[in-house]
């Protein structure tokens, strides 16, 4: 596997290619934050001012409402701006052109950040082994680890990118209510047990919408999906897609978690693909007409509205649904396919750039290993700001948070806690292909999934064209002009 180099005119294609209109902010030269002598290794770098660039997540939202005690520790000051995903993406890209690093701190999905800019990115490793930074590299243990090598690792040779800061996991959302009232009707009408299980299909799932959706009022719906011809939608088909033994490349495992710039040619086009692409047409055909309008924020809000009875999202929206239809709503891992279950996993890590200079480096060192630490995710669980769930297994073996997965929970993304255990086990695990032209490949599967939804083609004519288009773009390569 060859690594890409970072070049500029690769930086720049990648993020004018979305229509950044940002101008590059020139090349004036800058001087180094200030290190002052100091007994305290966290307070060497006061009087600093960093900026975290991240995606409008809730951890974030965590993070930002949590400044004050970072501040206190380091005396350094954070700007943190947040954006959607695709604006960030150009962000970060242009920033990381530009050599200047007006952005310390980067939010790295692993797709997006992480794979094709991986050059841009300091080696963590280097600045938790720094015998006056804090840390050790040995505390990265800590971190879930396919969490660790999706999130914060780019090929094999041991560097860490960025340390796994959230972790949604598309789980199944259900109205536990509604399934408690209506569970014996729909048993002798279905002809099986309709409570989520572990040997639930996506066949009974399907026979289950469709039940909601004939024999109730309660909902106008029995399952809603995030259709939007987004990155949603691939999300939302990439967990039937594996289900049913089916990939976007061969060797997907490894390349989703290790990552690849030469993935080989895409599998979409063989008869697994197109069978998950005829059975993901057949689920939507019964879920939420609006479901082709909907991605995940869409969709959480269509499920706490009480419009769907059931629905794959992800994991963290467990705090919003409690606090809206609290004690009404149960989590469980999605279904199985012929193959497997498959839970796409979806976090992300924060990194630091490496056009920071030494001592504004070290200073950004400071905030991801606070920002990530076992004591900040257990404030970012309670926070009333959002906040995601741990990275770190130390922390879900705290006596407080194992109580907090059952009601009445004070951490209430926890309710979630074990089905996304169970999504997390290598064999439930769903991960996208970690290449760097990835987000062109994105675009290719869900504007042909969406063109299979409207009707304009056919699951067989859709996988073949999104393969042709995958071939296309993979076969370009990525450059690696230095």
């Amino acid at each position: 596997m060859r690594e890409p180099g970072l070049s500029r005119r690769r930086l720049l294609g990648g993020a004018l290619a979305g229509g950044a209109a940002t101008v590059l902010g020139g090349c004036s030269t800058r001087g180094d934050a200030p290190r002052r002598a100091s007994g305290d290794p966290w307070r060497q770098f006061a009087g600093t001012t960093l900026n975290f660039v991240s995606e409008n997540t809730a951890p974030t939202a965590a993070i930002a409402a949590d400044l004050g005690p970072f501040a206190e520790l380091t005396g350094i000051r954070v700007n943190i701006v947040t954006l959607e995903l695709s604006a960030l993406v150009q962000k970060v890209a242009l920033d990381l052109a530009s050599g200047q690093a007006q952005y310390q701190v980067i939010y790295a999905d692993p797709y997006q950040v992480l794979a094709p800019y991986s050059k841009g990115l300091a080696d963590l490793r280097e600045l938790a082994d720094d015998p006056v930074l804090p840390g050790s590299a040995d505390d990265f243990a800590d971190f879930v680890p396919l969490q660790l090598d999706a999130a914060g690792r780019f090929g094999r040779d041991g560097k860490v990118f960025a340390l796994p800061y959230d972790c949604p996991t598309m789980i199944w959302h259900y109205r536990r209510d509604l399934f408690d009232k209506h569970r014996a009707r729909m048993a002798d009408d279905l002809g099986f047990d309709p409570m989520p299980a572990g040997a639930t299909t996506w066949e009974q799932y399907l026979a289950i919408a469709r039940w909601f959706n004939d024999r109730t009022e309660d909902v106008r719906y029995g399952t809603g999906h995030q259709a939007k011809q987004h990155d949603s939608l691939m999300c939302d088909f990439s967990n039937v897609l594996w289900a049913h033994g089916g990939d976007y490349f061969g060797n997907g495992t490894e390349i989703g978690r290790v990552g690849a710039v030469e993935p080989g040619p895409s599998l979409l086009g063989d008869d697994r693909a197109v069978e998950a692409a005829e059975f993901y047409r057949k689920l939507l055909a019964v879920a939420d007409p609006a479901s082709r309008t909907w991605e995940w924020n869409d969709l959480g809000a269509a499920f706490r509205a009480g419009r769907i009875a059931m629905c794959p999202n992800w994991h963290e929206f467990a705090a919003d649904n409690e606090s809206v239809l609290p004690g009404r709503v149960g989590y469980a891992r999605l279904p199985t396919g012929p193959v497997r279950s498959a839970n796409h996993y979806g976090g992300c890590g924060i990194g630091i750039s490496a056009n920071t200079l030494p001592n504004e480096r070290g200073a950004a060192w400071l905030f991801v290993n606070w920002a990530t630490s076992k004591d900040v995710q257990l404030r970012n669980l309670r926070s009333s700001a959002g906040g995601g769930t741990p990275t770190r297994g130390s922390v879900y073996a705290l006596p407080e948070v194992e109580a907090a997965e059952r009601r009445p929970s004070a951490m209430p993304n926890m309710l979630a806690a074990d089905a996304v255990r169970q999504a997390w086990q290598p064999e439930n695990a769903g991960l996208r292909p970690k290449i760097p032209m990835w987000n062109e490949c994105d675009t290719a599967i869900y504007t042909q999934l969406s063109r299979m939804l409207a009707g304009d083609a056919g699951p067989a004519e859709s996988m073949r064209e999104a393969a042709r288009r995958f071939d296309q773009i993979t076969a370009r390569g990525w450059v690696a002009a230095r």
